[in-house]
């Protein structure tokens, strides 16, 4: 439970798998635009793929969230 509150290892999942592959631009951006053009054609291993690379963003807007609640 302590390593999805460690700012060093979410921004370490955020470089590394959450822009994962890098080239020719990262993997996520690339679903991303995929969705806001409508997402046809995507099946369920795209969709898979859109929460496996975007949950460490999840977990560093979490972790934002908590810290701002704090203060």
């Amino acid at each position: 439970m302590k390593a999805i509150n460690d700012w060093k290892i979410i921004i370490l999942l955020c470089l590394t798998l959450g822009l994962a592959p890098f080239f020719p631009e990262p993997h996520i951006w690339g679903k991303i635009k995929w969705i806001m053009g409508g997402a046809k054609g995507m099946a369920f291993m795209d969709w898979f793929d859109v929460l496996l690379h975007g949950f460490p963003y999840v977990l560093l807007i979490r972790k934002i969230i908590l810290s701002l609640i704090k203060k």
